[in-house]
């Protein structure tokens, strides 16, 4: 939709937001609500508490009522952000220029199974615990497991992965297809249910990672896999933290098999032990590790990762026994945001995260540890080392502005390092807010690129105005005016 077919924009925002509200409300009844505690509650997800108030929160149902939602929200001028979980973590779901605030978690059907071709099709708002819930009888699941039980479409938004995207991949490999809505409310299908496709331009990739900053995605066409015949996961322990690293890459280059390999270091290992009650380990470097396939194969690869282990220092490669043990481990292993918000309550976490090439994993991680401990804070490592991916969890207080300044330098050091070892400022958490700053670090004149993507596809700038693409000056002013 061009700016010319559009209403010519009120003077008055406060106008424009009550004649869109009163267009909502006609078309979702109380789902649409003015409400401070529901505003207050969408104006951010988890991490730093950088919040940007919404107009109005919507609840929607259909990919039909996004639309519509999305046609007043152009008419009237006002942004739209989307909204899932709200577990993400850069700030994507703080609606900086007011605007509405679509909250899609009302959108939770599993729409299609296929056993036969290994996918299915699923509205936007179904968590992928509820998936995997549904498809628990059919031989069939969902591997990709970020720690939050986080919405399909906020997964395929941020480009989510998690624990098993050593052997799974991430949401760009398991998205086959998708149902967006544009900034001007049509509605396209992307992709097909073929695994692979030579016709036209890979939208179904462009939208997948995109932070709702170019459409709302509101249906996913998903891979699934089988269920494995064996699952062995073990444990090891090290005295040192180069010990856990070094095993790690040397599995890594070795070729071994996992599915899941997680590093985390004393502090988070003791958090865990405290959090969790994993009182059989240390508070020491430690590997989490699991392997998947048939019996004789899942056992060689374990017996292999003991080798190397032990050549590293290793305290032992410990298996889990049962069902139970594996389950308990992975738990405490995705409870690890509790247990480091348990270290210090009252306190903020500053979950940031990066992504280097695998032969200089066990050097950055090193590093970025000696860099946590001259800045005095708490800040606790973990990492999905499989695919060079490390996390800081880092501790502050929000009343305290220096503290809060030492917590942003250490986590801009963190992406300063990662870039200066070949890799990338963010594996999985995103762009937001927080790390538009070093997107032209990362990505140089690529980034005027995005911004003709983002122009072309939303020429008012009213899908999740303020994350992603850095702001030029003449766009700030613009966005200041409305």
């Amino acid at each position: 939709m061009h700016k010319d077919n559009i209403s010519a924009p009120l003077d008055d925002r406060q106008a424009r937001v009550g004649a869109a509200f009163s267009k909502l409300t006609t078309l979702l009844g109380d789902r649409a609500t003015l409400s401070m505690a529901l505003r207050t509650q969408h104006s951010q997800g988890e991490g730093v508490p950088d919040a940007g108030l919404p107009d109005i929160v919507t609840f929607a149902q259909t990919t039909q009522e996004v639309a519509e939602i999305a046609k007043i929200c152009t008419t009237h001028v006002l942004p739209m952000v989307p909204f899932g979980a709200g577990s993400s973590l850069e700030g994507q779901l703080a609606a900086v220029e007011g605007g509405v605030s679509i909250n899609l978690t009302q959108m939770d059907k599993v729409l299609s199974v296929s056993q036969a071709s290994m996918d299915c099709r699923v509205e936007a708002g179904l968590t992928r615990m509820a998936l995997n819930r549904y498809l628990r009888e059919t031989g069939l699941f969902f591997p990709l497991d970020p720690g939050a039980d986080a919405t399909l479409g906020g997964m395929a938004a941020t480009r989510a992965s998690g624990t098993n995207a050593v052997g799974y991949g991430t949401m760009r490999e398991v998205c086959l297809g998708l149902t967006v809505v544009t900034p001007d409310g049509r509605i396209i299908q992307t992709g097909t249910r073929a695994r692979k496709s030579a016709m036209g331009y890979d939208l179904t990739k462009l939208y997948v990672g995109s932070e709702g900053t170019l459409g709302i995605i509101t249906e996913l066409q998903l891979r699934l896999y089988g269920q494995p015949d064996a699952i062995i996961c073990g444990v090891c322990q090290f005295d040192e933290l180069s010990g856990a690293t070094q095993t790690a890459s040397m599995a890594l280059q070795a070729g071994l098999q996992m599915v899941r390999i997680e590093l985390l270091d004393e502090v988070q290992m003791g958090a865990c032990i405290s959090y969790s009650k994993l009182d059989e380990f240390r508070p020491i470097p430690t590997l989490f590790v699991e392997f998947h396939g048939t019996q004789q194969a899942t056992a060689e690869q374990a017996e292999m990762f003991s080798e190397f282990a032990a050549e590293f220092g290793s305290q032992g490669f410990e298996l889990a026994k049962t069902t139970e043990d594996r389950s308990r481990l992975w738990t405490a292993r995705h409870n690890a945001y509790h247990a480091v918000m348990a270290l210090a309550p009252g306190k903020r976490n500053m979950g940031t995260d990066a992504c280097v090439p695998i032969e200089h994993l066990a050097a950055c991680i090193e590093e970025t540890q000696a860099d946590v401990r001259q800045s005095g804070l708490v800040a606790p490592i973990i990492g999905h080392v499989g695919d060079g991916n490390f996390h800081l969890g880092i501790l502050f207080d929000p009343q305290d502005s220096q503290e809060r300044n030492r917590a942003d330098a250490l986590a801009d050091r963190v992406s300063e390092r990662a870039l200066r070892y070949g890799g990338s400022c963010s594996g999985e958490h995103g762009v937001g807010l927080h790390k538009i700053r070093y997107m032209r670090a990362e990505h140089g004149e690529a980034v005027e690129i995005m911004r003709a993507i983002k122009t072309a596809l939303d020429p008012l700038g009213l899908m999740n105005p303020g994350k992603m693409i850095p702001q030029t000056v003449e766009h700030h002013n613009e966005n200041q005016n409305r």
